[in-house]
C-alpha cells in the first residue's frame, strides 16, 4: 500500500479534521448504541511508515473530539497480514480490535464465516448516509444483503495516457472496445515491425488489469453454477483475440516476468508508451513521474456494459467484540468513513473519493480542478463493482494468465488451446 502523501496535503487535513471532528459523532443515538462510558478501543490498520503522521493526527484530532472514546492505532502489516492476525483472533475468541481494515477480496470470506459485525443497524440508528456511496462500493462491502463493512480507501482500474501526445496527435481514449484497435493504430509507433511508441500496456501479472475487457463483452469469468467457466465461449475467444491482434502488430505488449511493472511504469515515463493500464491508486506516482508530460486517466473503453472493479479497502467490526465496543467502534469507523476525512484521503493520494456528494461541496470542486484526470471516476462510481469471489479463484486467475502469456508472448494458438484452458479452469472450479 505504498503511496505518496504531500505535507501540504497533510497540514490541510489537521485543519479540516479539527474542524469537522466536532460533527463526528451523531447527536442522537438510541440507548442500544451508545457510548455511555470511557472506552479505550483499538484499530488495526496496514498504512505504512509515510501514513504515521497522517494517522496519527487524525486519531489524535478523534480523541480530543470528544471525552469517552480513546483509540490506539496499530499497525499490523500488509493486507495479508492483517487477515492472518484478524483469523487468529477471532479463532482464539481474545486479542480482537474494535476496527480493522481487510482487503476488498476478503469480505465475502469475513461475511460468510460470521467474522463482521452487520452494520446495517447501526446505520440506521445513526443516520449514516450509505447511499452516497457508489452503488457498486455498496455492494462490494456487503455480504449476503448486509452491509458487513465500508468502504474506505478504494480504488479501481484506469488507463493512464500522455495528455501532451493525445493533443499532439488530434486523439481521445475511445470509450468502445471495439473502437481500441483503429485508436491503436493513430497512437502507437511502429516501423519496420519494430515499435517505437506502444499504444498501450496490459499488465499480465495480475487478471484484474485485463478481466474488465472480458466481463464487459458478457464473458462469465466464474458462470452462476460457481463450478465453470466460460472462457472459452465464443465472447471469450473473441476478446482474446482482439487484444492478440494488438500485439501482433505491435500496438501493445502484455507485461509478465521480472520487473513487469517497474518495465511497463518506465516506458510510459520515457515517453516510449502512449498509455498504460493500471490502478487510479498510483495517480499521484505518476503525476510525480513523469516530468515531461502532462498524465490522464480515463475510464477503460467498455462494451456491453462499463463496469469496472475494486480495489483498495474496507473497514469493519469483528462480531465477537462486546456491544460497548462495537458502539465505539462504530462512531469511529462512521469517522473514518466520513466525507471530509475520505477527501483528505483522496486529496494527498492517487485513492478515489468514494462520496458521490463530493462533487457539490467546495472541497470536491477544488479536488477536480486541481486533479481533472478524476472525473472518470467521479462519473462512474456507480460503475465499480465489487470483485469476482470464488474460493478457487487464486488458481483460476493464475492459469487464465499464464495461458494468455502464451499466447500473447510465445505465440501459441489461441483456438487450438483456448477450450484446454477452459477444462483446466473447470476442473479447479469443480474441485
Amino acid at each position: 500500500m505504498k503511496k505518496f502523501f504531500s505535507k501540504s496535503g497533510l497540514l490541510c487535513a489537521a485543519g479540516l479534521l479539527a474542524g469537522s471532528l466536532l460533527s463526528a459523532a451523531p447527536k442522537s443515538v438510541p440507548a442500544k448504541y451508545a457510548v455511555n462510558a470511557p472506552i479505550e478501543i483499538v484499530w488495526w490498520h496496514a498504512l505504512e511508515n509515510q501514513y504515521a503522521d497522517l494517522v496519527n493526527e487524525v486519531v489524535d484530532n478523534f480523541n480530543k473530539s470528544q471525552d469517552k472514546i480513546t483509540v490506539k492505532a496499530e499497525y499490523i502489516g500488509n493486507y495479508a497480514a492483517v487477515n492472518q492476525a484478524l483469523v487468529a483472533a477471532q479463532a482464539a475468541g481474545s486479542g480482537l480490535p474494535a476496527v480493522v481494515v481487510a482487503n476488498t477480496p476478503y469480505v465475502a470470506q469475513y461475511g460468510a464465516s460470521g467474522l463482521c459485525e452487520d452494520l446495517t443497524p447501526y446505520i440506521k440508528a445513526t443516520g449514516f448516509d450509505l447511499n452516497d456511496f457508489g452503488e457498486g462500493m455498496i455492494k462490494a462491502s456487503s455480504y449476503n444483503k448486509k452491509q458487513v463493512s465500508l468502504p474506505f480507501l478504494i480504488s479501481t482500474q484506469v488507463m493512464y495516457y500522455n495528455k501532451d501526445m493525445a493533443k499532439k496527435k488530434g486523439v481521445e481514449i475511445p470509450s468502445q472496445f471495439k473502437d481500441m484497435d483503429q485508436f491503436l493504430s493513430k497512437v502507437s509507433e511502429v516501423s519496420g515491425g519494430n515499435t517505437k511508441v506502444w499504444g498501450t500496456i496490459i499488465p499480465g501479472w495480475d487478471q484484474w488489469y485485463f478481466e474488465t475487457f472480458f466481463l464487459n463483452n458478457g464473458v462469465n469469468i466464474v458462470n452462476k453454477n460457481g463450478t465453470s467457466t466460460d472462457l472459452g465461449g465464443k465472447a471469450s475467444v473473441a476478446t482474446t483475440k482482439a487484444i492478440g491482434d494488438w500485439i501482433k502488430k505491435g500496438y501493445a505488449y502484455f507485461a509478465v516476468g521480472k520487473d513487469a511493472s517497474s518495465q511497463m511504469r518506465q516506458n510510459f515515463i520515457d515517453g516510449n508508451a502512449f498509455s498504460v493500464i493500471h490502478t487510479s491508486s498510483l495517480y499521484n506516482t505518476y503525476v510525480q513521474k513523469c516530468k515531461n508530460f502532462e498524465v490522464g486517466m480515463a475510464w477503460l473503453p467498455a462494451a456491453k456494459t462499463r463496469k469496472q472493479e475494486i480495489g483498495g479497502c474496507v473497514l469493519l467490526i469483528p462480531s465477537k467484540n462486546s456491544q460497548a465496543v462495537k458502539n465505539a467502534a462504530w462512531q469511529f469507523l462512521s469517522y473514518l468513513c466520513s466525507k471530509d476525512i475520505n477527501m483528505k484521503w483522496a486529496e494527498g493520494t492517487g485513492y478515489m473519493p468514494t462520496r458521490k456528494s463530493v462533487l457539490n461541496t467546495a472541497e470536491g470542486k477544488d479536488f477536480l480542478q486541481r486533479k481533472p484526470a478524476f472525473k472518470c471516476i467521479f462519473d462512474n462510481l456507480d460503475n465499480i463493482y465489487p470483485r469476482i469471489q470464488n474460493k478457487n479463484w487464486n488458481q483460476l486467475a493464475s492459469i487464465w494468465m499464464n495461458y494468455l502469456s502464451e499466447f500473447y508472448n510465445n505465440n501459441v494458438n489461441i483456438d487450438k488451446n483456448i477450450k484446454q484452458m477452459a477444462m483446466e479452469i473447470d476442473e479447479v472450479l469443480e474441485d
